[in-house]
């Protein structure tokens, strides 16, 4: 971390000159303060660490260049995105009002403003700022969007509901998934008889996925006092989506007087939070994060008792922040069970990105054990984790239990199946790992990589290499591309001795994992095979130099270096 401050100042040192001129050509006089080395080194510090989503080293910087937005507008927009993006929203909201007192106001200023106003049920001064910012750039439709909807939902106290639905319908159409959501909660803050059914239309839509709705469907009905309902709806829905962490959540709060997790659709700072945090996981599809941030942190503003935290934590896992990121999931713990084992996942996942892979695998088990009534996917997940860390005799017995509790049509067989298979076939047990490969596949015939890893299996022994072979061709049609089927087709080809036929494949799972040890080693062979020796040799050198090459393959290929094949 030093050395990279250090070097994002030197940086700051070099560009000074250019800098200087650039300074130079706008209000020369004001700017006499910041025409110093170590001022315009920490701008383009700030700047840089902003622009690699760095925010918090980023506003250390530009804090430093107080007064610098009077004759450089550039800067004020960067500082407001390092100040928000740290989640000090008021901070953020101070600042924009000192811009305004100075005539530097900007969309976002502008909308941040108009939030605060907003969240503290002060619609006129809200529509105030909205509406300037009608008036000024902005980069997205999107940002457009989010404003109209925001002075829709800021009139609602002089409106009906009539008027209400109709503004609603001169809303942008590119964003048709949001306008059918603000409908069903603007009957809902209405208290439409149709309600129910609006949102029963929604979350059974197959146009589009809005599983997350059962969520807020299930919280209407439990409002309703019409708990049995809302349970029914939970359940169903994670039949079909049972992965979600927000509805297990909400299976277990059912059962509970009170939950951490607050939504109300009388309270539009409430749906306007919520509206909020569906444009930024649009935008964070998008990797274009600091806008994805700055819409949670609004979000997060307007409504402080809804997990919007996973996915800002995931922001800052997508930009490889880990230590925010971690920071970030541990407060998910907060909102229950579920959110807790999300976190943990993630964290465990982080720490093994980090090296810290004994650290990972303790920490995901004292977890897993904390978890007070434990499901199938809790096993499940617990399960895969130590599989894919080389845990496989322990995986092996989790992924048994799974068995014990579930059918050939439960929809986790195939991946129980899968899972075991591998690790039976990596601890040598190739009979048992061959039946639940199989199983897999009965019950779920079209995995391309479950039938990749049988297929390899079977010509690494020397085995149904034909049958293997027209399994990968299908593998090969289920996933356009992928280099590790295509180095299996190759090396089934290669198996048969059709070796120009292995060479064209080989040859192209090479161009698409370079680095990759096995793959340059089979290619290595199939060149040989096709008489071509150096090139052979050159390949086989290649891979003893692979960071990632094991040791028993180094032995083989300098075997093969002295003796050929």
């Amino acid at each position: 971390m030093l050395l990279r401050k250090k070097l994002i100042k030197i940086t700051g040192h070099i560009i000074f000159v250019i800098t200087f001129i650039f300074f130079s050509t706008t209000q020369a006089k004001s700017l006499d303060k910041f025409n110093k080395a170590e001022y315009i080194s920490d701008y383009f510090s700030g700047v840089i660490l902003l622009n690699n989503n760095q925010y918090k080293e980023s506003y250390k910087y530009l804090k430093n260049l107080d007064g610098l937005e009077r004759s450089h507008e550039n800067y004020s927009a960067k500082y407001l995105y390092s100040i928000i993006n740290t989640g000090n929203f008021i901070d953020a909201f101070n600042y924009s009002k000192k811009l305004e007192k100075n005539k530097l106001d900007s969309f976002e200023t502008n909308i941040i403003m108009g939030v605060y106003y907003f969240k503290n049920s002060n619609y006129k001064l809200a529509k105030k700022y909205l509406l300037k910012t009608k008036n000024q750039d902005s980069k997205f439709l999107l940002n457009l969007y989010l404003v109209d909807s925001l002075l829709i939902w800021s009139n609602l106290d002089k409106e009906k509901i009539d008027i209400a639905n109709l503004e609603l319908d001169n809303l942008d159409k590119r964003f048709g998934n949001l306008n059918e959501i603000q409908k069903v909660f603007l009957n809902c803050f209405f208290d439409n008889p149709q309600t129910q059914s609006l949102y029963k239309n929604l979350t059974i839509s197959k146009a589009n996925d809005f599983s997350r709705y059962n969520y807020f469907y299930a919280n209407y009905l439990k409002k309703q006092n019409n708990t049995q309902e809302a349970k029914k709806v939970i359940n169903e829905s994670l039949k079909k989506y049972p992965r979600n962490i927000l509805l297990n959540q909400m299976k277990i709060d059912l059962e509970k007087t009170k939950s951490r997790i607050e939504f109300d659709c009388k309270k539009p700072e409430h749906v306007i939070s919520e509206i909020l945090y569906v444009a930024a996981n649009l935008l964070s599809s998008q990797s274009i994060y600091p806008i994805s941030n700055f819409y949670l942190y609004l979000s997060k503003y307007l409504n402080p008792n809804f997990p919007t935290e996973n996915l800002l934590a995931d922001n800052s896992f997508e930009i490889e922040d880990y230590r925010s990121a971690k920071k970030i999931y541990k407060s998910l713990n907060k909102y229950g069970s579920s959110y807790k084992w999300y976190s943990a996942k993630q964290i465990s996942r982080i720490l093994i990105l980090e090296g810290e892979k004994q650290k990972s695998i303790k920490f995901l088990t004292r977890s897993y054990e904390d978890i007070p009534n434990k499901g199938i996917y809790e096993n499940f997940d617990y399960a895969q984790f130590l599989k894919n860390n080389e845990k496989f005799d322990e995986s092996i017995y989790y992924y048994s239990e799974i068995l014990k509790n579930i059918d050939n049509k439960h929809i986790i067989y195939p991946e129980v199946t899968d899972g075991r298979g591998v690790a039976y076939e990596r601890i040598g047990k190739w009979e048992s790992a061959e039946k639940d490969l199989l199983n897999s596949l009965r019950a779920s015939p079209d995995q391309a990589y479950v039938i990749n890893y049988l297929a390899y299996s079977w010509i690494e022994q020397g085995v149904k290499i034909q049958k293997s072979l027209d399994m990968l061709r299908k593998a090969d049609r289920l996933k356009i591309n992928d280099p590790y089927i295509i180095d299996s087709l190759g090396w089934a080809l290669f198996k048969l001795n059709r070796y120009k036929e292995s060479k064209n494949y080989l040859q192209k799972a090479v161009s698409l994992l370079p680095s990759d040890p096995i793959v340059n080693d089979h290619f290595g062979d199939v060149l040989w095979m096709n008489g071509k020796k150096i090139q052979a040799r050159y390949y086989w050198n290649y891979v003893l130099g692979l960071e990632d090459t094991e040791q028993d393959l180094k032995n083989k290929i300098k075997e093969k270096l002295i003796k050929g094949l």
